[in-house]
């Protein structure tokens, strides 16, 4: 039972993050820095967005193998394939109907998108699968350089906003919201969803 639970927030959490990530972009207003990338990229090479997500994330698994010097973490794949689907599923859905053009609801829907990112990474976080190769990119510089995890997590920042940039990737005040807000958010909502979970596996 807690290995069918486990399973199921791990299901949800990722729908409710690729949905997060999908509204964000189609509000037009920034994504995050490496979601931004990720459009960029697409519009730039080709290729979906979602399948630009598992490109940039299997080159960042081999990369945190090296800086931690251990073999890749050849199950976080499994993370960042569902993703990278699940992304190009929420952005075939004509959600720009949902909300008019004004900027209102533009906001509307960004906010939202935060929401639903949060929620998505508090749920998935729960059944303790390894970390997707972005998020262990923090701990390999922590680790391979002797930085702290927030000087490591905005190195990491800097350089995807840096190509999205180049690549002419959807950076805006959404961005600079999204990078500053999932944090707190988070940290107020874990702990229920925490208990929830420990409630229904148990």
């Amino acid at each position: 039972m807690n290995k069918i639970i486990r399973i199921l927030f791990y299901i949800i959490g990722l729908l409710f993050l690729t949905l997060g990530i999908s509204l964000a972009i189609k509000a037009g207003l920034g994504a995050s820095a490496w979601d931004a990338l990720a459009v960029g990229e697409s519009k730039t090479f080709g290729f979906s967005v979602g399948n630009w997500i598992i490109i940039n994330s299997s080159i960042l698994l081999f990369i945190n193998a090296f800086l931690q010097k251990k073999r890749p973490e050849w199950l976080a794949a499994i993370t960042f394939i569902l993703i990278g689907r699940f992304l190009d599923f929420w952005l075939t859905i004509e959600s720009e109907h949902l909300f008019d053009a004004n900027i209102v609801t533009r906001y509307v829907q960004l906010v939202l998108a935060i929401l639903s990112m949060t929620i998505g990474i508090a749920i998935y976080l729960q059944a303790k699968f390894p970390l997707s190769p972005i998020d262990d990119l923090m701990i390999s510089f922590n680790k391979r350089f002797g930085v702290s995890l927030g000087v490591a997590k905005t190195i990491g920042e800097v350089f995807a906003l840096v190509l999205a940039f180049l690549l002419q990737g959807p950076i805006g005040i959404g961005t600079v919201l999204i990078t500053f807000s999932i944090g707190p958010i988070l940290q107020r909502i874990r702990a229920p969803i925490e208990k929830l979970f420990l409630k229904l596996s148990s």
